[in-house]
């Protein structure tokens, strides 16, 4: 590629600062804008750096001089500043293509509605425990771009967004993984679940024969659009059901095969996480490492000892009887699906915040069978109300997390599950999930 003589960097977060990062390494004149404010970690860096830019506001004179410009996952098309942006023809990439650009390892990449975290953490400990060079980042970790300018690594494992792979034009990865699809962010797609499904189906897009696209085929979502997409890499299936599969499947005696090229590779019978979610999980991120010549043993051990990660169905503390458990990384109505299915005590049941479009209706079944109460967590709780209204014995609202917990302290039993499992953003009331996670912990435990 042609060096830009000015780039410009959009957004001031974990994404902006490492792409910047980068620019200033490989000899761009760099330019950084955010519209709002900047974190002071992120200053502190840029001015050590010596980096120029603002908060605030846009610089629009600086920003269309740019020959290049590299954009937050945060900034939807429709903001003023992309359309000026567009219409000056100026290109426009993600942090994520920014660094595939100067990415020299082997990149394992993993998108999807759910899953996406764990499947990536999970990756990276085998890969780590193997003890390859490996970096982990995108949506998880150090930034990806942040990352390739400290140091070259053999392997880089991504968690990606839609929203970064929206803005991709050669990203290209040895390995993707499709955790599924579900229903999430339909607000920036349209309301239109084509549109989100094609954004993640990118993730094979600049793929080639020689590269492996990982996918679930128990998901129905994916199988359906699946076909609209022209997928040039060898796709392997990961599976629930007792059918030997190319990819990785699960027998009668929840024994995990995985299986390349025909040939039995190993099997898995022992995994830290439970749950059926976890196991599509484990799969993955197992047939993954296969594909990268992993030994058996240390994807076996890494598996039956991985810890759970934080926010994601995370036991607390057990109070009085009542265990409180923080799933606030359930920003979708799906993920919040796996956590009530993984419930088997009855259940107080905190949700709420930004709606992006949701369907409560999948919940219902599991609501009616295992919640006892709903505490609703947000600005507007409405459509909580609507939805959920004759479901439960009771349905109420909560100012912030404090009051939320202290309520479902005061109705709770001995032998019931607190659960914190939003099924929404968290941009009303709280700065991100982990925000919303850590207040809800501290809340328990200062009762």
């Amino acid at each position: 590629m042609s060096i830009a003589t000015k780039i410009s960097i959009l957004g001031a977060g974990e994404s902006g600062i490492g792409a910047a990062i980068l620019a200033q390494k490989q000899g761009f004149n760099v330019w950084v804008s955010d519209g709002g404010k900047i974190k002071q970690k992120y200053k502190d860096t840029l001015n050590d750096l010596d980096l120029p830019y603002e908060e605030g506001s846009h610089n629009m004179n600086e920003i269309l001089s740019s020959q290049l410009v590299v954009k937050s996952p945060g900034i939807p098309e429709k903001a003023a500043v992309m359309k000026a942006i567009r219409e000056a023809g100026i290109e426009v990439i993600s942090e994520i293509e920014f660094g595939y650009r100067y990415c020299k390892g082997k990149i394992i990449a993993i998108t999807g509605s759910n899953g996406k975290t764990t499947t990536t953490l999970l990756t990276y400990d085998i890969l780590k425990k193997a003890g390859v060079s490996v970096a982990l980042g995108g949506n998880v970790g150090n930034s990806f771009a942040a990352s390739v300018a400290e140091s070259d690594h053999d392997y880089y494992v991504l968690e990606i967004s839609s929203f970064q792979l929206d803005d991709i034009n050669s990203f290209k990865p040895h390995i993707a993984i499709l955790c599924n699809i579900t229903p999430d962010h339909l607000d920036r797609y349209d309301y239109k679940m084509e549109n989100y499904a094609a954004s993640k189906f990118a993730i094979t897009k600049y793929q080639d024969e020689n590269n492996f696209f990982i996918y679930n085929k128990d998901d129905a979502e994916t199988l359906k659009y699946m076909p609209h997409h022209t997928i040039k890499s060898k796709p392997l299936a990961i599976t629930l059901q007792n059918e030997s599969t190319e990819g990785a499947w699960l027998d009668e005696t929840n024994t995990i095969h995985i299986t390349i090229n025909n040939q039995e590779q190993m099997n898995i019978n022992e995994l830290a996480l439970q749950g059926k979610h976890n196991t599509y999980n484990s799969m993955a991120s197992g047939l993954a490492s296969k594909l990268l010549g992993i030994r058996k043993e240390a994807i076996r051990e890494s598996l039956a000892g991985f810890e759970s990660i934080e926010h994601r169905l995370e036991p607390v503390l057990q109070v009085y009887g009542m265990q409180f458990i923080n799933d606030s990384k359930a920003t979708n109505v799906n993920s919040t699906w796996y956590a009530l299915d993984n419930m088997h005590e009855p259940t107080i049941w905190i949700a709420g915040g930004v709606d992006k479009g949701n369907d409560y209706s999948q919940l219902f079944g599991l609501v009616e069978k295992k919640v006892k109460a709903i505490i609703c967590l947000g600005v507007d709780n409405s459509k909580l109300h609507q939805e959920f209204e004759g479901k439960v014995d009771l349905i109420i609202d909560a100012a912030d997390m404090d009051e939320a917990v202290r309520m479902a302290y005061k109705m709770g039993e001995k032998g019931d599950n607190i659960l914190l499992s939003p099924a929404c953003a968290s941009f009303d009331l709280f700065e991100n999930y982990e925000d919303r996670g850590r207040q809800f912990k501290a809340a328990v435990r200062n009762l």
